[in-house]
């Protein structure tokens, strides 16, 4: 017999009471895809009691779906999981404050797009990568015994404030359809200006100095070809040409404009692919796990806590460095500086670093990115959960993750963030709109704009080579 909809409603609206919603922090782990760890905490949240109500009222609402709409409704035989989304990637490189929605929290992310956030970086001098960090390609070398940590100091001053940025070399623009290295690789100019963005840095301050010989903070060893080191070359000199040239004419900033606005449409359509992630569609030749086979304690202790879940894509994307390695410099080597800043969305934290050395008549690289603070979301605060607590069973994480989505609630302290300006990209008049509208995608800090997802996700296969694109892509990072 059909329940009259009266109560029927009543039940939703005490199903819906009974579930936990909201946003939280979690410290990401150096080597893993923002992605991945949306993967892995959903693995230990599915199977757990404190989400049980989230999966079970998603359960009961596919399947008045499926009686109203047919037995063919295809999405009620993918398995239902624990709604989330990430407010802002970092990348692998990056460890740090990550923020998380779950269930109706997702609708919440949009807005830590545009909170202004804390990251710690370390500097290390005398090279410049393809990649403006420690994973990438070596570009050039530089001397370097003649820096100083009062010279670096100085040289901070230049970066305290609002500036335009330039993006670091591989996140470069298209211009009229066409990636900066096509150009290169045809050996034709750059045509238009490369598009600049305006950030704002409200605090810069060198927070540990580590002279040559005292530290293990080595350049990449691999090193870029030619036709790499060639076009970098190029697009420095756009770039400094650039920074001291008049301004483009009204039909060269129109055209510019329109490229800007390809380049992000383009964006935004990767990013979407990014997102896709999120999501692993179980294998159709994988059975479920007889119950049988589920380890078991006594019943007085309950159930094991889930194994931990298999390596994804997107859990190992930065080679370790080795403690036996060999530093890729004759004698002591150059010095290095651990620095803390707090800076607008979209700030470049790679190019920081790559002009940082330009400004000390050497070159420079990122050797390791910390995210500190997004919005109100602080490492080792009472709303940031500790990855390594996932593995420790439900008994650790649950209270904390209850605790976390109550304070978000309003039931706790931690108030919900504003929306300080975030960087725009310079000179297009659709920034504004562009900054409110994008879809996820990989930003500095290194961050991306990720989109919450709809519903309490079904699972979905991603790209083999999505996660390793990740890697590459220029998040805060």
């Amino acid at each position: 017999m059909k329940l009259p909809l009266s109560i029927r409603m009543v039940a939703a609206r005490s199903a819906s009471a009974s579930t936990l919603d909201g946003v939280f922090g979690i410290k990401k782990p150096v080597g893993m895809s923002s992605a991945q760890v949306i993967r892995d905490v959903q693995h230990h949240f599915n199977p757990s009691a404190l989400f049980k109500p989230m999966i079970d009222e998603e359960t009961a609402k596919r399947k008045r779906q499926s009686n109203h709409r047919g037995k063919n409704r295809a999405k009620n035989r993918d398995e239902v999981r624990v709604k989330m989304g990430h407010g802002g990637t970092l990348d692998p490189l990056a460890t740090g404050v990550l923020i998380l929605g779950v269930g109706n929290g997702t609708k919440s992310l949009q807005s830590f797009l545009a909170c202004t956030k804390t990251y710690e970086t370390v500097v290390v001098f005398g090279a410049s990568t393809d990649t403006y960090d420690r994973v990438g390609k070596i570009l050039k070398q530089t001397a370097y015994d003649h820096i100083t940590r009062p010279m670096v100091e100085e040289a901070l001053n230049s970066f305290r404030g609002k500036f335009q940025q330039m993006p670091p070399l591989y996140s470069a623009l298209k211009m009229e359809g066409k990636p900066l290295y096509e150009y290169a690789r045809e050996g034709k100019p750059i045509p238009r200006e490369i598009a600049t963005r305006e950030v704002d840095v409200s605090d810069l301050e060198l927070v540990e100095w580590y002279e040559p010989g005292t530290h293990s903070h080595y350049w990449p060893a691999e090193e870029a070809t030619n036709f790499e080191i060639s076009f970098a070359e190029q697009v420095w000199k756009v770039e400094k040409d650039q920074m001291t040239s008049k301004k483009l004419t009204p039909e060269e900033e129109e055209a510019d404009t329109k490229a800007r606005n390809d380049h992000e449409n383009f964006k935004r359509k990767a990013d979407e692919k990014v997102d896709a992630l999120v999501f692993d569609r179980l294998s159709k030749r994988k059975k479920p796990n007889n119950q049988k086979d589920v380890p078991m304690m006594s019943g007085a202790l309950g159930e094991m806590p889930p194994a931990a879940p298999t390596p994804g894509k997107g859990s190992n994307l930065i080679p370790e460095t080795p403690d036996s390695a060999s530093p890729p410099w004759e004698g002591k080597g150059p010095a290095a500086a651990r620095i803390r800043m707090t800076v607008t969305s979209g700030f470049y934290v790679r190019s920081f670093c790559h002009d940082l050395g330009i400004k000390v008549a050497s070159s420079a690289m990122m050797a390791e990115l910390c995210r500190s603070r997004q919005g109100e979301f602080v490492l080792g605060g009472s709303n940031c959960l500790d990855f390594s607590d996932l593995s420790k069973g439900e008994d650790v994480w649950a209270p904390q993750v209850q605790a976390m989505l109550n304070q978000w609630n309003g039931k706790g302290q931690t108030p919900k963030p504003t929306s300080p300006s975030r960087a725009q990209v310079n000179k297009s008049p659709n920034a504004a709109h562009n900054a409110s509208s994008l879809q996820p995608g990989i930003e500095e800090g290194e961050e991306s704009k990720v989109k919450p997802q709809a519903s309490v996700e079904k699972s979905q296969s991603p790209s083999s080579s999505k996660d390793a694109a990740v890697a590459s892509a220029d998040p805060s990072q």
